[in-house]
């Protein structure tokens, strides 16, 4: 049994169970038992935890993800990192992957429907792609289905900073490398036209059934993204309109710069194809170049085919699609019926060729990723100096940075502006190896640094006197409120930024106030009846408010009971409400005849009051001559009546009236 299982990380965070594996991290649900909700937790491997380079990328995951907002992107709660343990904690999804839901469809989805999701798609790595984050990892596995049918791209485990360079054909990239860009497949430089190639084969393969490249190995099929062409998808199914195959095979092209430029581009198209799928883009499959290599390496090319019949937009092109263990393409042969007799030849000219083109091929990669560099002396780069340059203005800097990619290191207090790069890592002008491609830099963060304190579940005026503490400022006028059932009101939901943030003293910090549950209505109950402090109590309990309290005469209502309340009995009332109750007075003294002058003697009298039969404890309230003579709690499961003594002046008959738990039950005449 997973030893993570029970275990309460961070006072907060209760693992129930495991549900994924990854190559860097174990994924389970737990519990947060602060808002009593389930969520999912990212776990780094504890074998990679004592690697450095592991925890770097997990940590750089973490930062990735913990920048993007987005409802087609997985959120994420909570970042927790410490000596020996790393985690992300992130939305639980109700649902199933997009490949799992492509396999349940049979493989393939209607294109309307491959539509619906791949709008979603990019909708997610255009929002990720405008905070400077490359996904890098694109395919149906790391997409969510939920069950209303949208979508949530996760999985950012390989991600990257967009001013990012260079990529290396990781163990990740190989393991998705039916998905990969040709610049991944080769290692090189990569930006977000890397993340909407690989958008474009999970289009090609929903709306196709299949992938565009198959091979026996990952490395024959990262050769075939380099150096082919797929079969465009009319060619595997012609109902697929062409507007939604120019949309496909562009974002597949080989050369970053005819692809789609960005996700808002992509995006564009796919909206002009839903309003109308008979538009026509005016872009021809067959025209996408290869990319460029150098002459001195092993390329492999396609197999020219034979003369066919095109549509309108292929202009007299046509391509072989590059692959093993393929449909071949149907062509009508012009040779003579005698050249055609000699095809046993051919296939044995063609088996040797297509044996010699994979050797070719495997002996073209481990060339370039491993023989060479036993050959090769290592080469070297000269680092570009960066120091008392502004790290904002540097990082996109290419001219300067070459290949060299900034990676943000600890801000300090310093006398330099905010953002100087005060000092590299490697050092100005000095030469290192292919493998180093980053240079971490210290910048200033002016006279002072401040850190962003965490006000997770504080109640707002806490909040704010910790955010004055920290030398921080909030405006009031931007503070935003929300209704939810699980933040207590007036307790912060969410903050910006994160906690520990590095800032400058008196930066803003953006604060979303719960509102707590919304208020629902319900009927208002009815009060008549009871007596005034009953009532009062009973409005209380109920969450509303005692509004006014009216007096009034009555000749049948008994002074101190209620005659009448506002709102009525039934109307619908939310809590908070006031209620507005009127008080009987008892009989207007002004229409009674004077009492007869009192006698001397007084008279006692046994009552015997009946008790409810409800076998509970109830409250005995006993009035005579409008003045409350008895008051005492009895159980009606012990008797069946209760003696009271009255006493009055002797020859009076006065109604001695009683009440049980505050309404009115009876009264009886006693004569003295």
């Amino acid at each position: 049994m997973d030893h993570y299982i029970g275990k309460l990380l961070d006072n907060r965070y209760e693992i129930l169970e495991v549900i994924g594996t990854g190559g860097m991290a174990r994924v389970y649900r737990a519990r947060c038992h602060r808002l009593n909700r389930l969520v999912a937790i990212k776990i780094l491997r504890e074998d990679l935890a004592q690697d450095a380079e592991f925890r770097r990328r997990f940590h750089d995951e973490s930062q990735a993800i913990a920048m993007l907002s987005h409802p087609n992107i997985v959120a994420v709660y909570d970042v927790s990192r410490s000596s020996d343990l790393e985690y992300i904690v992130m939305e639980l999804i109700d649902g199933i992957t997009l490949k799992q839901y492509m396999n349940k469809k049979g493989g393939k989805l209607n294109w309307r429907e491959a539509l619906h999701f791949i709008t979603q798609i990019v909708k997610a790595l255009g929002h990720a792609h405008s905070r400077g984050i490359i996904h890098r990892d694109i395919k149906p596995q790391n997409v969510m289905v939920l069950r209303d049918g949208s979508v949530k791209v996760s999985d950012f485990g390989i991600a990257r900073v967009a001013s990012g360079g260079h990529s290396t054909l990781t163990q990740e990239a190989l393991g998705s490398v039916h998905y990969i860009s040709p610049e991944q497949a080769r290692g090189s430089y990569i930006d977000t036209r890397s993340d909407l190639y690989s958008a474009g084969v999970v289009l090609y393969e929903m709306i196709t059934g299949r992938l565009p490249f198959e091979g026996d190995t990952p490395v024959s099929v990262a050769i075939q993204h380099i150096n082919s062409i797929p079969l465009s998808p009319r060619e595997l199914d012609p109902s697929i309109p062409d507007a939604l195959e120019s949309i496909t095979m562009k974002a597949m092209s080989p050369d970053p710069d005819t692809r789609y430029l960005s996700a808002d581009e992509m995006l564009a198209d796919l909206e002009e194809f839903r309003k109308n799928p008979n538009i026509n883009f005016d872009y021809n499959l067959h025209e996408l170049p290869l990319e460029e290599h150098d002459e001195d390496r092993t390329q492999v090319r396609p197999i020219p085919a034979p003369r066919r019949e095109v549509r309108d937009y292929d202009r007299g092109h046509s391509r072989s699609s590059g692959q093993r263990g393929r449909p071949q393409r149907r062509y009508e042969d012009d040779e003579d019926e005698d050249d055609r007799r000699r095809g046993p030849v051919w296939p044995i000219v063609l088996s040797v060729l297509a044996i010699l083109l994979f050797v070719g091929a495997v002996f073209y990669f481990l060339w370039n990723t491993i023989l060479s560099s036993m050959v090769k002396p290592p080469e070297t780069y000269l680092v570009p100096n960066v120091v008392g340059t502004i790290y904002e203005e540097t990082v996109n800097n290419t001219e300067l940075l070459d290949r060299f990619t900034l990676v943000l290191g600890p801000a300090e207090e310093n006398e330099a502006p905010a953002g100087t790069i005060l000092r590299q890592d490697p050092v100005a002008d000095s030469e290192v190896g292919a493998a180093v491609t980053e240079i971490t830099v210290t910048v200033s963060a002016g006279t002072k640094v401040v850190y962003m304190p965490d006000l997770t579940d504080m109640e707002y005026r806490e909040a704010f006197l910790a955010i004055q503490n920290a030398e921080l400022t909030y405006d009031s006028n931007e503070l935003s409120y929300e209704h939810d059932d699980e933040v207590e009101k007036n307790h912060i939901i969410s903050f910006l930024p994160l906690p520990d943030t590095p800032m400058a003293p008196g930066s803003k910090v953006q604060l979303v106030i719960s509102l707590g549950p919304e208020d629902k209505p319900f009927p208002m109950p009815s009060f008549v009846d009871m007596t005034e402090e009953v009532a009062k109590t009973q409005i209380t309990r109920m969450g509303l408010e005692v509004g006014s309290i009216k007096k009034a005469y009555s000749d049948t209502v008994a002074e101190g009971i209620v005659m009448d309340q506002s709102p009525a009995a039934t109307e619908e009332v939310k809590e908070g409400d006031k209620v507005t109750l009127t008080v009987s007075q008892g009989p207007d003294p002004a229409t009674q005849e004077p009492p007869e002058p009192p006698k001397p003697e007084t008279v006692s009298r046994t009552v015997e009051i009946p008790l409810p039969a409800s076998g509970e404890v109830v409250n005995l309230q006993v009035m005579m001559d409008g003045k409350t003579v008895h008051n005492e709690d009895y159980d009606s499961a012990m008797k069946s009546y209760v003696p009271i003594n009255v006493s009055a002046p002797a020859g009076l008959r006065i109604p001695v009236i009683y009440f049980w738990d505050g309404v009115q039950s009876g009264s009886i005449t006693v004569e003295f």
